[in-house]
């Protein structure tokens, strides 16, 4: 999808079309989640800090950002791709991959089926996507970047929308591409291969295997080697299941006591044990992940004997794992995570569970009154200070904290 969170935005406020919309937080520590092509032309775009895109680009106009809605977009999205064929693994809310192979007979060749896979987003959506058609998923993906509209100085050019790089074309399609296009080329990679003189891909093809793994090791070395010619073997899988669900926050002021946290920590839980229960998963890794006010990242798990999806037991390990850590430095981010997944239907009871079982049941309960009432209608009273009591709509944005 192009733009897509500024793009649904643009769909539900079609009086900002043509001005330089972004998505994300408003706040001295919010981050850009997604930046329409206008201001892109600034050099806005994700994840940079919202106080350098306001720098940037002083008109742009800033929205808050709607996740639960951008989610109900993106299924109907998807719905409109498994019209194709059957074989759709999704990436991301607006990003997946398609393995049209059994359905030429039926749908007609591939650029074909491209096209109208476009043609049905944008009728029925108001949405722009763009497609790349090639022998593998990692060609497909870079393709589909290259498809897309194009920004400069002078503005926004259109894309090609779709293109399609044949079997026979890959070394020509990949030989003039950046070297930072290459799954797994970060900035110290890209910086080290730049040292040997090594900019683009088809540079990076004349290396023999054997250099670049005495350079950066076994796996590295042969990943930069088959992607540098275009070798990709996997195969598209529907079946791609979610590897964890985590919730974190930038806070707008660093907190720097664990009384503070744990009412963060509380909403963090409960949000990750909703969306475990709504996929209908259990885990068993807690993690916690906190950022100090240098930006020093560290991370703390446990794993448990057995998976849940309950929010009481998530947030014990979490308070655990924090109060390991000494917070007075000062904390600008918290998050907790569950990995592990697994159905959470098939998970053995034992006797000692009864408690965990009521447990619940009564937060199973409260996502039903959430369900009818609104999310903000009921939460855990410990998220909040004893003065405040609960509030609806509380937290930060995904994207950082808002302006007050």
């Amino acid at each position: 999808m192009d733009a897509f969170f500024a793009s649904v935005e643009l769909v539900r406020h079609p009086e900002l079309r043509g001005r330089p919309v972004l998505v994300g937080g408003t706040g001295e520590r919010g981050v850009v989640a997604a930046a329409s092509y206008e201001a892109r032309v600034f050099g806005v775009h994700s994840a940079m800090p919202s106080v350098v895109a306001r720098r940037l680009c002083p008109d742009a106009v800033f929205l808050p950002g709607d996740h639960s809605h951008y989610g109900e977009v993106s299924r109907r999205i998807m719905a409109i791709f498994r019209r194709f064929p059957p074989l759709v693994e999704p990436l991301s809310l607006d990003e997946a991959f398609l393995d049209v192979s059994g359905s030429v007979t039926l749908l007609g060749p591939p650029a074909d089926q491209a096209t109208e896979i476009r043609r049905l987003v944008y009728v029925e959506e108001g949405l722009g996507c763009s497609v790349g058609v090639a022998p593998n998923k990692y060609l497909a993906k870079l393709a589909s970047e290259q498809a897309k509209p194009r920004v400069s100085e002078r503005g926004t050019e259109e894309g090609a929308g779709v293109l399609v790089v044949r079997s026979g074309e890959v070394a020509d399609f990949l030989e003039p591409l950046p070297v930072s296009t290459i799954w797994g080329v970060g900035p110290r990679t890209d910086e080290r291969l730049q040292r040997l003189g090594v900019r683009t891909v088809g540079k990076l093809a004349e290396v023999p295997e054997h250099t670049l793994v005495d350079l950066f090791g076994e796996m590295v070395g042969r990943h930069l080697w088959r992607l540098a010619r275009g070798i990709d073997e996997r195969p598209v899988d529907p079946e791609q299941s979610v590897k964890s669900i985590s919730h974190e926050e930038t806070f707008a002021s660093d907190r720097t006591s664990h009384g503070e946290l744990r009412r963060d920590l509380v909403r963090q839980a409960d949000a990750v044990a909703v969306r475990l229960r709504a996929g209908g998963s259990a885990g068993r890794t807690v993690t916690v992940k906190v950022r100090f006010a240098d930006f020093e990242t560290v991370t703390r798990s446990h794993t448990r004997a057995d998976p849940t999806d309950v929010a009481a037991e998530i947030l014990e390990i979490a308070e655990g794992l924090l109060l390991g850590l000494d917070p007075t430095p000062g904390v600008r981010l918290l998050g907790v995570g569950v990995s592990g997944l697994q159905d959470a239907s098939v998970r053995q009871l034992r006797f000692e569970d009864l408690d965990t079982r009521t447990r619940g049941q009564a937060e199973r309960t409260v996502d039903e009154i959430r369900h009818r009432f609104g999310k903000g209608i009921i939460g855990h009273g410990g998220a909040f200070p004893p003065s405040d009591g609960p509030r609806p709509g509380s937290g930060n944005s995904p994207w950082g904290p808002d302006e007050a």
